[in-house]
């Protein structure tokens, strides 16, 4: 029997979308608790395929409930469920992130969320030596063919402190996160070969893993700091 992501679990989200508040939630909590067991379900398949050939210590499966101490937003629960795979330190860096949500608003991210300033600066230190096997790396067609051929995420407006703008891979160095993304619609989700799509996309990520934990295990001399 595969394991799915239900109908009912955008069916759910959905309706908490438009009724999210405390009273409805309660009066409707044994359906929630019905939708996480499947969604949880399926997040313990995709830990279970990436042990398969890599090396997660955990998964963190986050709360539906909002953290609204310090946010403009207070509507008190999350309309979607989101989880992270977290490969196993300090030997392997970087990590792999499913969200889920209604109205075609599904997508995996991997890569590096929010590098700590030592791991940030080396690898801008290491792209400002030499970029070529990262490039390499972006421009593989497999590789691109699932992720893309350029990151997402934020960067600064024109150098980060110490690196010159004009610096060939300023495109590179400027950046603040090292992210990619993959989006679905709610049909492929529902899929019963979504979860291997998963795992397949995530498999075709090592390569950028491989390197980037290479990079942030040694210096710029190539010795190991581990």
């Amino acid at each position: 029997m595969s394991i799915v992501i239900p109908k009912s679990v955008f069916t759910f989200l959905s309706k908490l979308e438009k009724n999210n508040n405390r009273d409805w939630f309660n009066e409707n909590k044994p359906e929630f608790k019905s939708v996480e067991k499947e969604v949880k379900l399926f997040y313990n398949a995709v830990f279970e395929n990436l042990n398969k050939h890599d090396d997660i210590d955990k998964l963190k499966l986050f709360r539906i409930y909002r953290d609204v101490r310090f946010s403009k937003n207070k509507l008190p629960y999350k309309t979607h469920f989101g989880g992270s795979f977290h490969r196993t330190k300090p030997k392997l860096r970087g990590g792999y992130y499913l969200h889920i949500q209604p109205n075609n608003q599904s997508f995996l991210a991997t890569g590096f969320w929010e590098p700590a300033p030592s791991d940030l600066l080396r690898i801008r230190k290491e792209f400002e030596m030499d970029d070529a096997e990262i490039r390499d790396i972006l421009a593989d067609k497999k590789f691109n063919s699932v992720w893309g051929n350029a990151f997402v995420g934020d960067e600064v407006k024109t150098a980060p402190k110490g690196f010159s703008k004009e610096h060939p891979a300023i495109d590179l160095i400027k950046k603040k996160q090292y992210i990619f993304t993959k989006k679905y619609t709610d049909k492929e989700v529902m899929d019963t070969g979504f979860l291997n799509e998963v795992d397949a996309s995530f498999r075709a990520v090592r390569p950028f893993f491989d390197y980037m934990s290479d990079v942030l295990t040694t210096d710029l001399n190539g010795v190991s700091v581990i």
